[in-house]
């Protein structure tokens, strides 16, 4: 197992003693010893070879060995007994959003809860608000995070989506049989999440297709299969429909089958009103006499750019097929020119090993530049932030001083600009002293703490946070985590007004789970002046790749590219930083 495998298998062990109701001493010292060797800076290795694992502070005694069994790939006894002893319908029950361990661990010893549907009806009889400690608040928050859990069981993140989604693609069009093949839905038109996966073919023989499709090693189940649609479920729940049809019929159908349900209402109107019924099998012209039908028509149409040309429209990329204004867009010309992930030459919002990153500076430098990028930015956690190891501000300094020594060396990375995500406390203020924050590049303020405070609050809190001099950038404005946590409440109005008044740059949070600010809100946001960076809040290397995702928010936000930091080379950057500062 690699270091952050281990991190998980300590950190579910705290889980299951706690479920079990062990000593809290002893579900804690797995808690830090997880948290020690996230952040810890040896090599992993280098210390067991040695026997020195033991001096890192918080990796105690009963550590090293499992520790030691895990790194070398081997069976874990002491947690595979304790998952068996533990009902999996506890397990279970911390899928739901707000839910602990120790709070499941109450409701089962008192109630005798050992399922989710047992949960809800205990829920649901006041069984749970008579709890000491609980009350009707709580209950009828757990009923929300079941009825939410249940929701984002159907969905997908789209980074997973489309990770299952490109080989098949690519299988697909290696059969010799396929002529044309794509990916349409959700997935095309690059949703946050994904429903299920949508395939569109051409193919001069049905048959091979469909079963070439319904045989990959990675289908659990068959759901249908036929001469035009065959549907599969794949291992992880993600479920898949493949549709064939006719060569001329193609791009009817990819369109009809990217969707959007408004878009394609709209484009129908819009054939309508010129004598046509638009459907996936193809054109059907109206007789002008009675309003007959007189038959489906290709028009000679084999692409979806022909078909909007044949409707008087340009091109529409599918990631703009919303409903939300694109065809009168496309119309009168006026389509945004969308943004490629070549024209982003850095990223800021990013870990490193010196909070609860995986990886140094040095790794993370050299990595972005393989990616292609000129910069880096680098913003590790405040102090405030103490589970993720956020650095107070002599550690801050060091780091600073770190960057510049390695900015001075002949290093082949890309260039590091020193940045901080600075916590944005209770009452608005910031984590660091002034002078601190004075001396990077760049500030990132987040919110990471008390998300239940009520709209007016956080408004109040964020925009206080936002109006501080040093403060650059604001971090996952909304806090939301994609299927997992909804958003804290506040008024975006107010903050968009606020970043743009004090010239503050909002992030799209590129991590596949937030893609925070959501891209609805960007089209607008961008006409009025308010400008972005493009963000992957990476915590290793493999996370620097996350900006892709960033750059699909964009493109359905409508967003050019002048509005977005990371497009300017590094010395555009510098002058940015060098003007709001």
């Amino acid at each position: 197992m690699i270091k952050a495998d281990i991190v998980s298998a300590l950190e579910e062990i705290a889980v299951l003693l706690e479920l079990r109701g062990e000593n809290p001493f002893k579900i804690r010292a797995y808690q830090t010893g997880a948290r020690a060797l996230e952040t810890m800076e040896e090599d992993l290795d280098a210390l067991l070879e040695a026997n020195e694992l033991g001096k890192v502070p918080g990796i105690g005694s009963a550590l090293i060995e499992k520790v030691a069994t895990l790194r070398a790939d081997e069976a874990l006894p002491f947690l595979d007994e304790l998952r068996a002893s533990i009902e999996p319908g506890l397990v279970e029950m911390l899928e739901i959003p707000g839910l602990g361990a120790k709070r499941v661990r109450k409701m089962h010893e008192a109630l005798g809860v050992d399922s989710i549907e047992s949960l809800q009806a205990a829920c649901k009889s006041g069984a749970v608000a008579e709890m000491k400690g609980f009350g009707a608040k709580t209950a009828e928050k757990i009923l929300h995070g079941i009825v939410q859990r249940a929701a984002y069981a159907k969905r997908h993140l789209w980074w997973q989506a489309d990770l299952v989604a490109r080989p098949i693609l690519e299988g697909l069009r290696e059969l010799p049989q396929v002529k044309r093949a794509e990916i349409a839905g959700s997935l095309r038109r690059l949703k946050e999440t994904v429903g299920d996966l949508d395939f569109v073919v051409a193919a001069s023989e049905v048959e091979p297709v469909m079963e070439w499709f319904v045989s990959q090693s990675s289908v659990e189940s068959v759901t249908a299969q036929g001469t035009t649609k065959s549907s599969v479920r794949f291992e992880g729940g993600l479920q898949a429909d493949l549709r064939v049809v006719p060569e001329e019929q193609f791009a009817f159908a990819l369109h009809h089958f990217t969707g959007s349900k408004e878009h394609n209402v709209a484009l129908r109107q819009r054939a309508l009103a010129r004598g046509f019924s638009l459907s996936e099998w193809g054109l059907t012209q109206k007789d002008g006499a009675d309003g007959a039908e007189a038959g489906a028509m290709g028009h000679g149409i084999k692409s979806e750019a022909g078909l909007f040309q044949f409707l008087g429209l340009t091109e529409i990329p599918p990631e703009l097929r919303e409903g939300m204004g694109e065809l009168e867009a496309a119309e009168a010309g006026t389509l945004p020119e969308l943004l490629e992930p070549s024209r982003v030459r850095g990223v800021f919002h990013n870990h490193t090993d010196a909070s609860d990153g995986r990886d140094s500076l040095e790794a993370m430098a050299l990595a972005a530049k393989e990616l292609g990028f000129e910069y880096l930015g680098l913003a590790d956690h405040s102090k405030a932030s103490f589970q993720a190891n956020g650095l107070d501000d002599a550690r801050v300094l060091k780091q600073l001083e770190k960057v510049r020594a390695y900015n001075a060396s002949e290093s082949e990375g890309a260039h590091l600009f020193a940045g901080i995500e600075c916590d944005i406390l209770k009452d608005g203020s910031l984590d660091l002293e002034d002078t601190t924050l004075s001396a990077l590049d760049y500030v990132v303020v987040s919110v990471h703490s008390a998300f239940g405070m009520g709209a007016a609050e956080m408004t109040q809190r964020v925009i206080r946070a936002i109006e501080h001099p040093t403060t650059t950038m604001l971090g996952h404005p909304t806090g939301r985590l994609l299927l997992r946590r909804e958003a804290y409440a506040i008024d975006l109005a107010k903050i968009i007004d606020a970043a743009i008044a004090n010239q503050v740059i909002i992030e799209i949070n590129a991590n596949p789970q937030r893609l925070d600010l959501d891209w609805r809100l960007w089209r607008r946001a961008a006409e009025r002046g308010l400008h972005c960076a493009i963000n992957p809040d990476a915590h290793g290397v493999s996370g620097l790749d996350y900006f892709r995702a960033g750059v699909n928010i964009a493109r359905k936000g409508w967003l050019p590219a002048e509005q977005v930091l990371n497009c300017r080379d590094q010395a555009g950057v510098e002058r940015w930083f060098a003007k709001r500062q």
